[in-house]
């Protein structure tokens, strides 16, 4: 089992001046504390335009300042938007080398198709195209990163010529390849690209047996066949956190960011009517959570409802925000719990809601110190042996795709001459 901390940046109305500023900052030092502590992976998710729920425009400018600040833990993308509109492949492929190299040879690459219209759309995208976007535009990313040179591309969503990238990552023949999964066919849509699961549901550890069941059996059938040059046979799930010695008091400082974590998300991406710069999210949270079984203690669904499925699945999902908020036995116990059904690595929704950033410090120290050891001590032999149950699959695997190439060796690009035989000085840096 590897621990891993996820940022969407979130910053509940009302803000002050310094908001923002505080609130990267302070995801920076627990960055930080959590390097020093062993923690494996810190992840960043990209959005835009979610006023409150994910102020995380720019993850690799962050990734790039906690990889100054860092030594051994990961940092992952979770993930990149790859939708040509908001990220052309080409300048994906240069920030992800040169925060390789810069981090040493540290970086996660997660990919994903983006997600609602308020978002997509402001970048001239239908939701309809999103999914082939991603595709062609994650073929395009990993060809650059392994070609010498790259020999170019005409396709749906992107036309570029032959060019070669530099610089190229640190990890070869990639960094270690993800996707955004929110269900179980997405699960085994991972393992059939032999990429690994980065699972944004909440589910019970006996759901997520069945999901990380269905990836290891695709992964190893002949249905495998790799986007990459290389496998990452991983499943993660995601959790919201606050650990405390009394239970009552993690409840008291984490639940409540864990229900405005769902609500947020489930106003723009469900119930919400947005309107940007105006919406309240945090007062409308405040005014319906009651209603919505947001509460201490989880609400029942009135008698004539117990038979809706929409009403029990929302009971549902509410129940499971708060696995992750208790004592360090309690979260011992669910980690345990992931651990045996072959989930690979959890990751802490730590600074969500309005959590405070001394609390999540002291979470996550004593987490450290009294959950993490169990599930450190004989890793490594774990790892390796699973990584040796998998060898055969994994070569079969790669075996299967074939990847064409193209002599571009008498591709050249000459220099465009102004009427005056040289380059325009206007054109130059």
């Amino acid at each position: 089992m590897r621990f891993g901390l996820i940022y969407h940046h979130q910053l509940p109305r009302p803000w002050e001046e310094d908001s923002e500023e505080r609130l990267f900052n302070e995801a920076l030092e627990q960055i930080e504390l959590a390097d020093r502590l062993g923690l494996d992976y810190a992840w960043a998710t990209e959005h835009h335009f979610f006023e409150e729920y994910s102020h995380s425009s720019a993850p690799e400018v962050f990734l790039g300042a906690a990889a100054a600040r860092t030594k051994n833990i990961r940092l992952a993308h979770g993930i990149i938007h790859m939708p040509p509109a908001v990220n052309h492949p080409a300048r994906i492929a240069e920030r992800l080398g040169v925060l390789d190299l810069i981090s040493g040879g540290r970086l996660d690459f997660g990919s994903g198709q983006g997600s609602s219209q308020l978002e997509v759309g402001a970048f001239g995208i239908e939701l309809k195209d999103k999914y082939e976007q991603w595709h062609e535009a994650l073929e395009i990313v990993i060809r650059l990163m392994t070609e010498t040179p790259f020999t170019g591309h005409e396709g749906t969503w992107v036309n570029m010529p032959p060019r070669n990238l530099v610089p190229k990552p640190k990890q070869k023949p990639h960094p270690p390849l993800w996707r955004a999964c929110t269900r179980r066919e997405s699960i085994q849509d991972a393992a059939r690209e032999g990429m690994g699961a980065l699972a944004f549901s909440f589910v019970n550890p006996e759901e997520a047996k069945e999901w990380v069941d269905a990836y290891y059996a695709t992964l190893a059938s002949e249905e495998c066949r790799p986007v990459g040059r290389a496998v990452n046979a991983n499943v993660s799930m995601v959790l919201p956190f606050m650990c405390h010695e009394d239970e009552e008091v993690a409840l008291d400082r984490g639940l409540e960011a864990a229900h405005f974590f769902s609500y947020s998300l489930m106003h723009y991406y469900v119930t919400g009517e947005h309107r940007p710069g105006v919406t309240d999210i945090w007062a409308e949270f405040q005014a319906a959570k009651e209603a919505m079984g947001f509460t201490r203690e989880p609400v029942a669904p009135a008698e004539e409802d117990v038979q809706s499925q929409v009403a029990q699945a929302m009971m549902d999902q509410v129940g499971m925000l708060r696995r992750g908020i208790g004592t360090p036995e309690q979260i011992r116990d669910i980690v345990r719990r992931y651990e045996s059904v072959g989930v690979d690595q959890i990751i802490f929704s730590v600074q969500i809601g309005k959590n405070k950033h001394e609390h999540i410090c002291e979470s996550l120290e004593l987490f450290a110190r009294e959950v993490m050891p169990e599930f450190v001590d004989g890793r490594d032999r774990k790892e390796a042996e699973k990584a040796e149950r998998l060898s055969v699959p994994i070569k079969e695997a790669l075996g299967r795709v074939e990847h064409t190439t193209v002599d571009v060796s008498d591709f050249s690009i000459a220099p465009e001459l102004s009427a005056a035989g040289y380059a325009d000085e206007d054109d130059e840096d």
